[in-house]
């Protein structure tokens, strides 16, 4: 593998190109269907993109193992050695019905560790990529680690469900915070906490959902966890909080 600035700028080649084709693709009818509901949709796109994310990862690391969210990678049972997360197209729903608030997003991960994660928001056309060792960029500037606001002085994005439901008595924590904000896809959502807009976000996640995002996040300062402050588990669902330190801490308060 090349140095990680190399490997950056290759990573940000792929989703350049990905975003032409999804453009491209998308002056033409999609191909809907459901997963688990009506509200769980997969798109030809979201296959497409993921073979040839596939496709690119196979010829730049070959020895590397692939999880990804419509199977087209690898049966990947531990973190060893180089794996790469990726998630095709997050927020389908979104781009279905609105053609718009969703993203792209990869991620790397050497024996467990975090190197490289990139967030593309791709009807604004700008990468959010970069890891602890090379800062967190978009294509115009460094981003920097977002004030640590607390859980009253800031939004916080929240999965609908579970707001509806009151899981970990996020009722309360939504009067507890200046409003809470749903966007449908946690890359923009993750987006949203890196750039200081939110200053945090609980979502039911799946790897491919938060590898990239918790990558970019722990370079940013930020904080991903289970809900309760636990370490996450890279390889199955979590209940998941990204968020700034004194906003977890506020969380935390409430729902011991």
């Amino acid at each position: 593998m090349n140095n990680l600035q190399q490997t950056d700028q290759i990573i940000r080649g792929w989703l350049e190109e990905l975003r032409m084709d999804v453009l491209r693709e998308m002056r033409d009818p999609l191909a809907v269907s459901e997963k688990t509901s009506r509200k769980d949709l997969v798109t030809n796109i979201d296959k497409s993109n993921e073979k040839k994310i596939v496709s690119f990862i196979r010829k730049f690391d070959p020895q590397a193992q692939i999880l990804g969210e419509e199977g087209s990678g690898d049966d990947v049972k531990d973190m060893h050695g180089h794996v790469w997360i990726i998630d095709p197209l997050d927020g389908t729903l979104n781009f279905v019905k609105q053609r718009d608030n969703f993203a792209i997003m990869i991620a790397l991960y050497i024996d467990g560790k975090g190197v490289l994660g990139y967030i593309m928001d791709v009807t604004s056309d700008i990468i959010y990529g970069g890891g602890p060792e090379i800062g967190v960029f978009t294509q115009s500037h460094e981003l920097k680690a977002p004030a640590n606001l607390t859980l009253r002085e800031g939004l916080l994005g929240v999965s609908g469900p579970m707001l509806v439901h009151d899981c970990y008595n996020l009722q309360a924590i939504d009067e507890a915070s200046s409003g809470v904000r749903i966007l449908g896809s946690a890359g923009m959502e993750f987006i949203q906490v890196l750039t200081g807009k939110q200053n945090g976000y609980i979502s039911h996640l799946m790897p491919w959902d938060f590898a990239a995002g918790k990558i970019l996040s722990k370079t940013l300062e930020l904080l991903v966890t289970k809900v309760d402050g636990t370490p996450v588990d890279m390889l199955s669902s979590n209940d998941v909080l990204v968020s700034t330190r004194n906003t977890q801490k506020d969380i935390l308060n409430m729902i011991r």
